[in-house]
């Protein structure tokens, strides 16, 4: 059996997503020498020494073949780059995330991801051009595709009521984690250096994923205002990590740091290199979620299995997710926020039961899940 899968995410931080195939390909190339994939990119790894690095990292197998389609912008490239290589060279099953191809060979079977919805309770925090592009394709992709790839319960049930898909085509298949990285123990020198790498602080929260205004960070950084103030806990910083330059940042936080005058409160150490995640989770005094909108919810999981405890948004997916190894609580109510990091931070005993629990919670995600449930998805469509 012939599979492609669309790999152009791998190496362009891309977060959530990016993880999400570079671990299924991963993970497929140790359950799977049976079958042959193709793994479709628009860069071409001979001159691009990032996705080279992580290509290597990958560990493929005899029966992966990386190939390079055009390198055009992703509107021709999934309007005719890769159609006409699939026409030329085709695979049995097609797997991409999104938004489809516009065509395909009759009897290439298409299985598409979609980690979220979000864009269509928070159209106002979209670019008006992405926003015609998801509301205009993702429709026709869901009727397209032979099953659509859910990431959570949450959000196949989700996308079967948004879009009033059969139940039968969506399946729910959670991420995984590389519980055993996150778990890891560092010597005081690799935490020494990752901390003067990004220049932190002795005690501190902390926040990390993309800024995007569905990832309220203001409502974080009123509660933080609040557990400077109410609660006393003047030493304490808020690192909030993540790229300000990358796409639709949420030009609110800037304007409320200003604002109140937490400029040498709160500190930003822009994008963290993926070896650096483990120990910066380990560091932090508590690691805090307040996002409004989550198809799955990455963070809370490697925060769980690095040992570090949680306050988090109790909306969409993250209380499955994150079941009884977080506090959850309202993200829009700022004095609960922070009452409930002023407890993770003062009561020790509810902070290593916490803690605990969270590790429980995350060695139940595994990436080997992932990648034989979907494989599973594969065969099926190839009956």
């Amino acid at each position: 059996m012939k599979i492609g899968i669309d790999i152009r995410l791998i190496g362009k931080n891309q977060t959530g997503s990016e993880v999400y195939f570079f671990n299924l390909v991963k993970n497929l190339a140790v359950i799977d020498k049976d079958n042959e994939y193709h793994l479709f990119t628009d860069r071409d790894p001979a001159s691009d020494k990032q996705l080279a690095g992580e290509l290597e990292k990958l560990s493929l197998g005899n029966n992966f073949r990386v190939e390079f389609v055009g390198n055009k912008d992703k509107f021709s490239w999934n309007l005719w780059q890769l159609p006409m290589h699939l026409k030329k060279n085709p695979v049995d099953v097609y797997h991409t995330q999104y938004i489809t191809p516009f065509w395909l060979p009759r009897k290439t079977k298409l299985v598409t991801t979609i980690h979220d919805i979000s864009f269509n309770y928070f159209p106002e925090f979209i670019k008006k051009l992405d926003l015609f592009f998801l509301k205009t394709f993702i429709p026709r992709s869901i009727r397209r595709a032979d099953r659509v790839i859910a990431v959570s319960e949450y959000s196949r049930k989700d996308i079967i009521k948004y879009y009033q898909a059969p139940e039968e085509k969506v399946a729910s298949i959670c991420n995984g984690i590389d519980f055993d990285s996150y778990s890891a123990n560092f010597s005081n020198q690799e935490k020494e250096e990752v901390k003067n790498k990004y220049k932190l602080p002795e005690k501190f929260l902390l926040y990390l994923g993309t800024l995007q205004p569905r990832k309220n960070i203001p409502a974080l950084i009123e509660a933080y205002r609040i557990l400077l103030g109410k609660y006393g806990h003047r030493e304490l910083k808020l690192v909030i990590a993540g790229d300000k330059n990358a796409h639709n940042f949420d030009r609110k936080i800037d304007d409320l740091v200003g604002k109140m005058e937490l400029q040498d409160d709160i500190i930003f150490p822009g994008w963290i290199e993926e070896p650096d995640k483990p120990i910066l989770y380990k560091l932090a005094d508590c690691f805090v979620f307040p996002s409004l909108y989550e198809g799955f919810g990455f963070p809370i999981l490697e925060a769980m299995a690095s040992g570090t405890p949680i306050v988090s948004s109790n909306e969409t997916s993250l209380p499955e997710i994150g079941k009884n190894g977080a506090l959850f609580c309202d993200p829009q109510n700022y004095e609960q926020f922070a009452e409930n990091i002023d407890q993770v931070l003062r009561d020790t005993k509810a902070r290593s039961v916490l803690i605990e629990k969270g590790l429980a919670v995350s060695q139940q995600f595994s990436w080997q899940t992932t990648a034989r449930k979907t494989l599973e998805i594969y065969l099926s469509l190839n009956k």
